[in-house]
């Protein structure tokens, strides 16, 4: 028996058993692209789920999935799967998109706009600020090491394109600051919050509290290799001043934020911090400010960068000094330009820790030709400032979230958003009271209409589809994350006012007026009446049996989502709504052909789509189940006799007998109009002629008795 065992353990010693690879042939096809030298590739690593790439005996870099390293969920709230390549100096060898679910790219713009987008990181560094924009820029790709990069985004896929290069950048910072040794970090630091003395500007330079640099003239045309005189443009007068002279603070110091804003002023300033956000002062003066007469506020600068362990780090203008906060201290010079940056990013930032900040500087000789260098200026501030942190918390839970600066960025969009949403509830809520005034309820439609159609639906691109709902199932499924759902904030701000809406008034508030397809289908309806074409009634018997059409669509697409996301999403082309609204008709001839056919039947049988096939109306059928109040008032000859409502409701929403149907209704506010209006409504045309017997009979006997 133990010579039998003893065999066993041998032969597995000898043969042991074939355990799944990692490292597939598809892989190492990939990385094999990634880096085109390579004559190794390991395995992945233990530690680090990384593959270490060699030439021979030379280690070139490494390659890694991006989901063994970052999580976070696209718009479909699958994340994008992608094999990056980083070599040991930083620089990406390149990024293939290995699997992914954004309908807009699988089902509208094609996918190869999502390649084109991720190619632009090949040959950029780690030390580079990315910065993704929405249009094309010449600066694209063309700034020097350390300084702000541009990458051309991708029209209609920006949520899109933004999760790709979070998840690029963060899960390449993970790799570069446990793999290479260039990017390690120092230990964290953070402003001592009980240090603090009044001192001027002066004493706070001196004390290294403030740093200070200057270049010289001179410095500027030796490294151009021409005399400033050579160079049209309109500099200041600079007499003796240096070229451009730089002061840099850490302003969360109370020590510098304390002196240099007042105690009222930088409690202020400390309230509108978010708990991890680092701010630093930068002013200049000079011939050469540190951003240039154009600048935008609320931007990243046009002419410096940050670096901290050959990372770039982050900086956006706060154009937070205003009367509110006003900058002063005594001795302090009059600047050229002064500016507040929230620094970190993805690199996050150790301010205790020293740093560059580098000034591009480039001057033209005339409109052809540009001279540019840049200076190195280092930063590092009096030790006294900080503390040690004990232990360094995680990138992803100090840097912003990418959403925050979406917001930002579309606040006009937000603004104006909830502006018509509030007058939409005011009205809803007032309804009795201005259906008196049908004319003036008339025109608020229309005009809304048309605002939902061209500002919500072709501008902020906020059509709300079925795909929403069954990205929130998959994401409650897999794992609840509300941040992907902050992306989009018109579609997030669109969701909750509707679900909120939804047990009040029901599913009508938004198939009725915050729809743009919808809104279009209503203008298509409005045309055909205008042509005269015949109006198709479609009968009580079979309209009632197709309105139930769209659920078994709705629990088809829910319930395919949860088998295949892939099939999902080509089935949920069902919905028009990509075509029509998200690419404006510009996509392959059978979708647009489907989208205009909808638009004419719609001329014909009023809605036809929202009646019949819409699987997000049915959903927003089924919560409107849970209405708390039917706002729509019925009296006792609503059905009995009178059918006038119900002739003229478009989407046949009033059954024979006077009930509003709430699943069927878009909140038109007609029938109300009609039951407020004395010479439409049949009970008021009624009582009204009884009134005027019942006076006439008066008048006749009074009559007879005189």
């Amino acid at each position: 028996m133990a010579g039998r065992i003893l065999l066993i353990l041998l032969c597995l010693y000898l043969f042991p058993m074939p355990v799944k690879a990692d490292l597939t042939d598809a892989r190492r096809a990939v990385i094999q692209q990634l880096f085109p030298s390579a004559t190794v590739i390991e395995d992945k690593l233990a530690d680090v789920p990384v593959y270490p790439v060699h030439q021979l005996q030379e280690l070139l870099g490494y390659a890694y999935e991006s989901t063994d390293l970052s999580r976070l969920q696209g718009f479909a709230g699958k994340p994008i799967r992608m094999m990056i390549g980083l070599d040991t100096k930083g620089r990406f060898t390149g990024v293939k998109v290995l699997d992914h679910h954004e309908p807009v790219f699988l089902h509208g713009l094609g996918e190869e706009p999502m390649f084109e987008f991720v190619d632009q990181y090949e040959g950029r560094s780690l030390r580079e600020q990315i910065i993704v924009q929405s249009s094309n820029s010449s600066r694209s790709g063309k700034t020097s090491e350390g300084d702000v990069v541009y990458f051309d985004g991708v029209s209609k896929a920006t949520v899109s394109v933004l999760i790709i290069n979070d998840t690029v950048l963060s899960s390449s910072l993970k790799v570069a600051r446990q793999k290479l040794e260039a990017f390690a970090q120092a230990a964290p630091t953070r402003a001592r919050p009980d240090f603090f003395e009044p001192l001027d500007w002066n004493q706070l330079i001196e004390r290294g509290f403030i740093g200070r640099a200057a270049i010289a003239i001179k410095s500027v045309e030796e490294q151009l290799g021409r005399p400033l005189s050579d160079y049209p443009a309109d500099l200041a007068p600079i007499d003796n001043e240096p070229f451009a002279e730089l002061f840099f603070a850490y302003m969360n110091s109370p020590m510098v934020g304390r002196n240099l804003l007042g105690e009222a002023g930088y409690r202020r300033f400390m309230e509108r911090l978010g708990e991890n956000d680092k701010v630093m002062l930068v002013a200049s003066r000079g011939a050469f400010p540190h951003v240039s007469a154009d600048f935008t506020p609320g931007s990243s600068p046009n002419r410096i960068g940050l670096v901290q362990n050959n990372l770039a780090v982050e900086m956006r203008d706060l154009n937070w000094l205003d009367q509110n906060l006003p900058l002063g201290a005594e001795g302090m010079p009059e600047f050229a330009a002064v500016n507040l940056f929230r620094v970190g990013g993805n690199a996050g930032f150790n301010p205790g820790a020293g740093s560059t900040l580098k000034l591009h500087i480039e001057l033209a000789r005339n409109h052809l030709i540009k001279d540019s260098t840049t200076f190195d200026l280092p930063v590092s501030f009096n030790d006294q400032l900080f503390e040690k942190v004990a232990v360094a918390a995680p990138p992803e839970s100090t840097r912003e979230p990418v959403w925050v600066g979406l917001w930002k960025e579309r606040w006009w969009q937000i603004t104006l958003l909830m502006a018509s949403l509030t007058a939409l509830t005011v009205v809803f809520a007032k309804q009795k009271t201005l259906s008196r005034h049908p004319v003036l309820v008339h025109r608020f439609r229309w005009g809304f209409l048309f605002f939902t159609l061209f500002f919500i639906g072709f501008y902020a691109q906020g059509q709300l589809s079925v795909v929403n709902i069954y990205t929130l199932l998959l994401a409650l499924w897999d794992g609840f994350s509300l941040d992907v759902f902050l992306l989009d904030p018109v579609i997030f701000i669109l969701w909750t006012y509707t679900f909120i809406t939804l047990f009040i008034w029901g599913r009508g508030l938004f198939c009725g007026w915050l729809c743009p397809f919808g809104a279009l289908q209503e203008m298509a309806a409005w045309l055909g009446a205008k042509l005269r074409f015949r109006q198709v009634k479609v009968t009580e018997h079979w309209h009632r049996r197709l309105i139930l059409l769209k659920y078994p669509i709705l629990l088809g697409l829910v319930g395919t989502a949860f088998y295949s996301l892939t099939l999902a999403e080509q089935l949920a082309e069902i919905e028009p709504f990509k075509t029509s609204i998200t690419l404006l008709f510009w996509r392959y001839w059978p979708f647009v052909a489907y989208a205009v056919g909808l638009l004419v039947i719609g001329m014909f049988i009023h809605k036809f789509y929202c009646r019949y096939l819409c699987p997000l109306g049915a959903g927003l059928a089924i919560l409107g189940r849970f209405r708390l109040l039917s706002w729509l008032e019925r009296i006792d000859r609503c059905g009995s006799p009178c059918q006038h409502c119900k002739n003229e409701c478009g989407i046949n929403a009033i059954r024979k007998d006077g009930r509003i149907d709430y699943n069927e209704c878009i909140q038109c506010l007609e029938c109300v109009i009609i039951l407020r209006d004395e010479t439409q409504c049949v009970d008021s045309i009624i009582r009204n002629k009884q009134m005027q017997k019942q006076r006439a009979r008066i008048l006749a006997t009074d009559a007879m008795g005189a």
